[in-house]
């Protein structure tokens, strides 16, 4: 059995536009629910909803069947985390708060075996190598992985072209609701100045060739950042939608 070739990020880096939602459900069913729309990927969270590694597993495991490419956020880049993650099978990460280039490659070190990384080998133990019948796994498990980072502060953006320099780094995320909290517009992702500042951020992203990524629940916002040159972009969440759809429900028969 031979490692199959990360489809996400060939996509990815061919410039084509993917747009997903955010699952935070924390369940392996609603997963396969919303696998079973459509989407060009999906993101297991692990930064603001109770979701642990065996929480993610399940979660993995449920989309496998379905073209919907999973991709994963830590709560921190922690090395060990990431280890463990990469090792159940992860293959596209999106790291939060990432404020410079260095930080940046030491996330970069963390994804990749000796002598390109740090990153500790146990992939016999691994589901990620189907516990070793995949058997160029060590060969090419550094070539698969797809390293995403998200800039969402003011000190980020300071250093966001020396961020997006470093090599084995895939795309920059941009994420609007830290951003505009730390430029003193907590909860107004939307205020002219974080939108100049988003829309420095994609030009900037972009000239250094890396994919740019966001998220927003507008559609007509996504719809502009995708016109702006992203190829990440976040369509929707998952709670957000059963709880407007519960909420609407209900509201109509009070009615």
């Amino acid at each position: 059995m031979n490692m199959p070739q990360n489809e996400f990020k060939q996509q990815l880096l061919a410039g084509q536009p993917q747009t997903g939602i955010w699952l935070g459900l924390a369940s392996a069913y609603s997963a396969e629910i919303a696998a079973t729309a459509g989407f060009d990927w999906l993101l297991l969270d692990a930064e603001h909803v109770p979701n642990d590694l065996g929480s993610l597993l399940a979660q993995l495991q449920a989309l496998a069947p379905y073209k919907s490419h999973p991709v994963v956020r830590p709560p921190t880049g922690d090395a060990v985390l990431i280890k463990r993650y990469l090792d159940i099978g992860v293959q596209n990460l999106l790291i939060p708060m990432v404020e410079t280039a260095e930080q940046a490659a030491e996330l970069v070190a963390a994804t990749r075996y000796p002598p390109h990384g740090e990153r500790g080998v146990g992939h016999v133990l691994a589901r990620a190598s189907r516990w070793g019948q995949v058997k160029d796994y060590l060969a090419r498990a550094d070539d698969e992985i797809c390293l995403m980072l998200q800039v969402e502060s003011q000190q980020a953006l300071d250093n966001l072209e020396a961020i997006a320099a470093v090599e084995g780094v895939d795309g920059v995320f941009i994420g609007p609701a830290d951003l505009s909290a730390s430029m003193g517009h907590l909860g107004n992702a939307g205020h002219p100045d974080v939108e100049a500042a988003i829309s420095d951020a994609i030009h900037k992203i972009r000239a250094a060739g890396k994919a740019a990524g966001i998220v927003t629940v507008d559609e007509q916002a996504a719809r502009g950042y995708l016109a702006a040159g992203c190829t990440f972009v976040g369509v929707g969440i998952d709670a957000l939608l059963y709880a407007n759809a519960l909420r609407g429900l209900a509201e109509r028969f009070k009615r």
